[in-house]
């Protein structure tokens, strides 16, 4: 049995996520394809435009055998906490043997040379990153500054390598490969999309971010030819019962929980410095909606995604923390989202392996994980009841409780 892992959000699922799945199949002689994916919040720190039930049928209706949570904490975080996330939990299964990602480069020992680098972080790197971040350099251009000194001979290339988001998440994967000693084998997929910030749709391969910008001009008709049918009849119902999310959505639940919280305590909080705590509180007047707020709290310092980042780790109660020693300690458990009957030798495979505990129904399954894995648990449950109570609330329906939620099965 050869079995090939993903990490993706589908945020939502378009053309170039069914040609990663295809490719990935294809290269790698994979039987099965399993897929660890955001929940309702995602890593540009928002909530995901569909909830993670949804998107999982889109991912399995279009190529995925199994589809597992990636935990909310991870989910959020920057790339390097997202990947080792992802990284981590596909290692414990102990079936996955390869990774498969998209990236700008292409060229995945390139990649694995920077990962291993950045890992070790030689005396010139490190003397280089404490320098350029002292002159206020924002933590992405410092590092690059630490790359070109390592690498004096190759600045074009480098420079080429980390202006592209795919290639800065392929090479956080690399690093936590190296990190839990993992024996998955990575390979790298050079992406259709002109752009991951591509802003306006192209012929036939657009990126996530130019779809939700067409769906919130309300031209849901022009995403047809770049969504998968199946996909696609699932996005239209979703927009026709208005079961679709924004940061924007959020705006008053985001005030409510500043107005009660103080400098010192929002530093406890995952991403939050010192600097951004006091900015937030004296800004606080202006929150109107959460997305201009976010705007203009961003400095030269530091980044719009990290600010929203850092947004939602307060609104979600996310504190700070570290990436565990080993691949258990930090993925201490594997949710479903939804599974395809034909993958039963793949879960039979992955019960047989897996060094942590499969979980499909949280509220009768939760006593069998470690104090840890209980913790994470429970922030995945608590996040996505407000994700759903969101949606509840805005189409005036019932509300279903994310511990009692079961897996979708096609």
């Amino acid at each position: 049995m050869k079995v090939t892992g993903l990490i993706a959000e589908y945020n939502p699922f378009h053309n170039g996520h069914r040609y990663h799945i295809r490719r990935s199949r294809q290269i790698t002689g994979a039987d099965f394809i399993v897929v660890v994916m955001s929940g309702d919040f995602v890593q540009r720190g928002a909530p995901a435009l569909l909830d993670k039930f949804t998107r999982a049928r889109m991912a399995l209706s279009c190529g995925a055998d199994l589809v597992l949570e990636l935990p909310v904490r991870y989910a959020l975080g920057s790339a390097e906490f997202f990947a080792a996330g992802g990284v981590a939990l596909l290692d414990c299964l102990g079936a996955v043997d390869t990774l498969s990602f998209g990236s700008e480069q292409g060229d995945v020992s390139c990649l694995m040379n920077l990962s291993s680098l950045l890992l070790r972080e030689p005396e010139i790197f490190r003397e280089t990153l404490k320098k350029k971040s002292a002159e206020g350099l924002p933590f992405p251009a410092a590092r690059e500054q630490a790359l070109l000194s390592s690498f004096p001979d190759q600045p074009k290339n480098i420079q080429r390598i980390l202006s592209s988001p795919n290639n800065i998440l392929g090479i956080e994967y690399g690093k936590a490969l190296l990190r839990f000693r993992s024996a998955i084998k990575p390979v790298t997929i050079r992406r259709m999309e002109s752009s991951y910030h591509q802003q306006e749709l192209s012929e036939t391969f657009s990126s996530a971010t130019a779809l939700r910008r067409s769906l919130q001009r309300g031209e849901l008709s022009k995403l047809s030819s770049q969504i998968p049918s199946a996909a696609f009849s699932l996005l239209q119902e979703a927009v026709k019962s208005r079961e679709t999310a924004c940061s924007d959505d959020y705006s008053l639940l985001m005030k409510y929980k500043l107005l009660s919280e103080t400098a010192d305590t929002l530093i406890r909080f995952q991403d939050v410095s010192p600097d951004l705590a006091n900015r937030i509180l004296a800004q606080l007047n202006s929150l109107n909606t959460l997305e201009d707020f976010s705007f203009h709290l961003k400095t030269r310092q530091m980044t719009y995604s990290r600010i929203c980042r850092s947004l939602f780790h307060i609104l979600l109660d996310l504190p700070r923390f570290s990436i565990g020693g080993n691949a258990a300690e930090t993925a201490p458990y594997a949710r479903i989202l939804g599974f395809r009957k034909e993958a039963s030798p793949l879960l039979h495979e992955i019960k047989k392996r897996s060094v942590i505990p499969l979980v499909s129904r949280p509220a009768a399954e939760e006593k069998k994980l470690c104090a840890h894995g209980r913790t994470l648990l429970s922030e995945d449950i608590r996040c996505g009841n407000l994700y759903e109570s969101v949606l509840a609330i805005k189409n005036r329906r019932s509300f279903r409780h994310e511990a009692s939620r079961a897996p979708v099965i096609l």
